[in-house]
């Protein structure tokens, strides 16, 4: 042991010895010198290199973000509040409908709102170092681009909150280092403007989460909370807030819905997402080990929101037409702040298109609130009744293409509808029905389909305007018969004519020849101008140059609506008031952008409107609108008018009270004839059954809105006149004792002044049906007098040339002792009646046959009782009559029948026909009695005779006994 420590002692010797040896100690000094020269060398390289790296990453990253304005205060809180929020719509009284359709849906709210647990779960998992970082944090940045240039698979991600919004807000999601300088540079300038709160609130309600349950795209966590679990963002429970914080990393990867609304199978890949968030609220002692063990159990499944209809899906026809109005409007104020007139977009349609392409995106990205004047329960009520109704018609057989296979194929077509309610002193549209199912047509057959609108055109193109122009008054008449004009030859319903009738009767039954004859007469005073102050849209050159406009004939058509708000202006006093449905436009902080103001348009005089009202009210009264007083469950001052399109393709009811106008259209879309009759009404009818139950329901609804308890006012400047029905003048003394005089009410500047000259009395015949003034020679058996219409009236009225004159007089009782004759008289055509042709006898009726010479005036009937020889004269018939005679009595008689011309010629005697066998006389009876020839008893022979002594040859006198004194002479 001691061997070895000596060895220790000399080896420490040896080391000491070297070290402080001369030699050495210069060897050392040497090593050191080279080793820290070595150092400074390596260390003034790698400053250099550090600071050359620096500098070309410095210049790289300047040369980045060298474009990159740099950007004020104003325009980064402009982009970063600009969310793309959804614009909300709301019936009348400010009642919720939904949100408009857009590619985003999101609702704004501040950070208050917002739970406590959700704001957590996003920082804990988006950007731990939030309230710590300037807007960027290094680290987090040089692993992102480690793992970029690795390729790594996992990625934690390197952008912090301010970075996501700049990104989202102002940027793109374009991936390139420019970009990522970009991001970079404005997040720690957004960092110096905006508190932290005020970043993540901006962050909230910019991120996209997915589909709601309504499978519409959502972004902002308000509608994210509503959408999927049915409650407010600052409702929300742990579980809840942790499941939407994940969703923004993958948001249609771990949303639950579908986009057609239904709950995903697979929701996994959601609720790990869930479990990550929950796992780093707990790393960040957010939570405790508690709430993160109750939160993992939550039932996500069970606790998600059922489908919500959305807007658009509830009320298809609403929203759009909404959409439709609220991008003209905006279209129009876009344009006019940018020094544009209406004028202008309508000249140039691509300056149009541009502002509707903007006026479209303000709509979906600014968050408007749009109020409306629907009336919710009306309107649903209205969709139900519309639904629901059982009398369209049968559907009809439409060849139409396949969109999708481009092949003609055989469709069912069923009735559609359209109608619209709107209140009359404000253009308020309250309600409208678009059609029957949105699924099958999408065509708003209420405000966007056009149709020719029958004879609801004849108030306001033909009547209204004629009464204001002073060529008509109710009380005009007209005459309803052929009437044919070059190139148009109207007709009448039915094929029918009536003749003579006033301006109330001919719109009460919608008569169509009167209407033209109206329209023709003001034509030359351009009558369609009244329509396009009437709001009318459609109308082309054409329209103005065709009479058949006067009936409906339209080239293009016209919408219920505007038809509807036409007739309010008989309402409004001859006042125009355009209809609408948006009342105003807000902003999401409540400034508005748009109000609606109504403007009133003289069309007519309140007179006018008034005497047109009073006409239409006989529509419903007696007219062809009657039917309504079964079908309405209540009692308004109603006037309208009914009408019928060509061949039955439309039909049309329009109608006003005091408050508001209601119109209806039904019929098929591709133009086709409606049934005549189903389940036991007409075409008609089944329309004003349903303009009745509509109504109805609005009633219920809003009793004081559509059925107003006080009448039509009437104006001054009207009078009541008597007139006489012939002509519209005052009456005459024989007008009154034809019982012709007739009560209107006038407008008092055109009230009748002169007195009817058209009637005088006089002597006519009549022969096949048409009155002839009587000449000298007419047998006066079959010469009538009464009262008759003068000829002037005839030449007057254009009248004369009628085939038939006496279809000018109405077929009711008030006429029955009124003669028209004809114009020209009856000529005599020189010889005598030819011998009837056929004479027949069918028990006890005795027929001939019409004589074939035109100047026969009437028949006379012979009678020889018994089959006398001495035949009496018993009957003149005139020839107007059916040509038939009841025998007078059951006794046997033979009779044969003549024929009696214009001057008193006479026929041959027709063939005899008997009735009866000849009877045995009984032996005389002495009698007191004188026996006075002539008086018809016991004259003649009363010596009796053999049977068979009467043989009766035809044609010819029979002999027999009992001859009567009274012969007439043989023909």
């Amino acid at each position: 042991m001691n061997h070895n420590k000596e060895k220790w002692v000399e080896r420490l010797v040896s080391i000491k010895d070297f070290l402080f040896h001369k030699r050495a100690k210069k060897t050392a000094n040497i090593t050191y010198s080279v080793v820290w020269n070595l150092f400074l060398l390596f260390l003034i390289f790698g400053l250099i290199g550090i600071s050359f790296a620096g500098g070309a990453g410095a210049g790289y990253f300047a040369s980045l973000v060298k474009d990159e304005p740099l950007r004020p205060f104003e325009d980064m809180k402009k982009h970063v509040y600009n969310y793309e929020e959804t614009t909300e719509v709301y019936f009348d009284n400010n009642v919720y409908l939904g949100k408009l359709r857009s590619d985003l849906d999101r609702v704004e709210i501040t950070l208050d709102e917002v739970s406590d647990h959700l704001k957590n779960a996003v920082i804990a998992t988006e950007d731990e170092y939030f309230y710590e970082h300037n807007g960027v944090v290094p680290k987090a940045i040089l692993r992102a681009i480690f793992q970029e240039v690795t390729n790594s698979s996992v990625q934690t991600g390197g952008s912090t909150l301010t970075q996501q919004l700049i990104k989202n807000q102002i940027l793109t999601n374009e991936v390139s280092f420019d970009r990522k300088a970009k991001e970079i540079l404005l997040a720690m300038r957004l960092e110096k403007f905006f508190e932290k709160d005020e970043i993540l609130e901006a962050y909230l309600n910019m991120a996209t989460f997915g589909r709601n349950s309504s499978g519409r795209n959502i972004a902002g966590v308000q509608t994210a909370a509503k959408g999927i679990f049915g409650v407010d963002a600052k409702d929300l429970n742990l579980a809840q807030a942790a499941f939407i914080a994940g969703l923004p990393q993958s948001p249609f990867r771990y949303t639950p819905f579908t986009n057609k609304a239904e709950v995903k199978t697979d929701l996994e890949p959601g609720l790990n997402r869930m479990q990550t968030v929950l796992k780093r609220m707990l790393d960040g002692k957010y939570i405790t080990q508690k709430q993160y063990d109750e939160a993992i159990k939550y039932d996500l499944r069970a606790n998600l929101t059922p489908y919500k209809a959305s807007p658009t899906d509830q009320y298809p026809w609403l929203t759009s037409e909404i959409e439709l109005r609220a991008t003209d409007i905006l279209l129009k104020k876009l344009a006019k702040e940018d020094g544009y007139e209406e004028e202008d977009l309508t000249a140039d349609e691509n300056l149009q298109k541009y502002y509707k392409n903007l006026a479209n995106q303000n709509l979906r990205q600014n968050g408007y609130r749009i109020y409306t004047t629907i009336d919710k329960q009306i309107y649903d009520k209205m969709q139900e009744v519309a639904k629901n109704y059982e009398y369209y018609g049968p559907d009809k057989p439409q060849i139409k293409k396949n969109p999708d296979t481009g092949v003609d194929e055989e469709v069912m077509e069923p009735v559609e509808t359209g109608a619209v309610l709107i209140e009359n002193s404000t253009g308020k549209i309250i309600s409208f029905v678009g059609g029957r199912d949105h699924t099958r047509e999408q065509t708003n057959h209420a405000t966007f389909a056009l149709r020719p609108n029958g004879s609801t055109m004849k108030p306001l193109l033909v009547y209204a305007p004629a009464i204001e122009l002073g060529e008509l008054q109710p009380g005009s008449v007209i005459a309803d018969v052929p009437l044919k004009l070059p190139k148009y030859e109207p007709k009448n319903y039915g094929g029918t004519f009536d003749g003579l009738m006033s301006a109330r009767h001919a719109l009460k039954m919608s008569r169509n020849i009167p209407a033209v004859k109206t329209y023709a007469n003001i034509y030359k005073q351009r009558p369609i101008s009244y329509l396009e102050q009437m709001g009318f849209s459609s109308l082309v050159k054409l329209d103005s140059e065709i009479l058949s406009l006067s009936l409906g004939g339209m080239t293009k058509g016209v919408t219920v609506e505007e038809n509807v708000n036409a007739y309010a202006t008989f309402a409004n006093s001859g006042q125009f008031i355009d209809a609408y449905m948006i009342d105003r436009i807000e902003t999401n902080e409540g400034e508005v952008i748009y109000q609606h103001e109504s403007k009133a348009v003289d069309v007519f005089s309140p007179q006018t409107a008034y005497l047109t009202i009073d006409i239409m009210r006989d529509v419903i009264r007696s007219g062809t609108a009657t039917s309504i007083n079964r079908y309405l469950s209540f009692n308004a001052d109603w006037a309208g008018k009914t009408g019928t399109g060509q061949d039955y393709r439309d039909a049309w009811f329009v109608a006003t009270n005091p408050n508001v106008t209601f119109g209806t259209w039904i019929g098929y879309d591709t133009p086709k004839s409606m049934y005549g009759h189903y389940k036991g009404l007409s075409y008609s009818q089944r329309n004003l059954l349903l303009w009745s139950k509509l109504m109805n329901v609005a009633y219920e609804i809003n009793p004081d809105l559509v059925a107003p308890k006080e009448p039509f006012k009437m104006p001054g400047g009207l009078v009541k006149r008597q007139y006489c029905a012939l002509s519209g003048l005052l009456p005459s003394d024989i007008c009154k004792e034809a019982g012709l005089v007739a009560e209107d009410i006038f407008n008092a500047k055109y009230a009748p002044t002169e007195v009817d000259d058209n009637l005088e009395r006089g002597k006519y015949i009549i022969v096949d049906g048409k009155a002839y003034r009587v000449p000298e020679t007419a047998p006066a058996e079959f010469v009538q007098e009464g009262i008759m219409v003068k000829k002037e009236f005839l030449e007057k009225n254009d009248l004369k040339d009628l085939t038939a004159l006496n279809d000018i007089l109405p077929k009711n009782d008030q006429w029955t002792n009124i003669v028209v004759t004809e114009t020209e008289p009856l000529q005599d055509n020189g010889v005598a009646p030819t011998k009837i042709a056929k004479v027949e006898l069918k028990g006890n009726i005795l027929t001939w046959s019409k004589h074939e010479h035109t100047d026969v005036v009437g028949y006379r009937i012979y009678r020889a009782g018994n089959f006398s020889t001495e035949f009496v004269q018993i009957a003149s018939i005139p020839a107007q009559t059916e040509l038939k005679y009841t025998l007078p009595n059951q006794d046997p008689a033979a009779y044969y029948v003549v024929a009696v011309d214009i001057i008193g010629n006479v026929s041959p005697i027709s063939d005899t026909k008997n009735f009866g066998t000849y009877m045995d006389q009984p032996e005389e009876v002495p009698s007191d009695e004188e026996d006075t020839p002539g008086d018809g008893e016991n004259d003649g022979d009363d010596s009796g005779g053999e049977p068979g002594d009467d043989e009766i040859i035809p044609g010819l006198p029979g002999v027999g006994t009992n001859r009567q004194s009274l012969t007439v002479p043989y023909v």
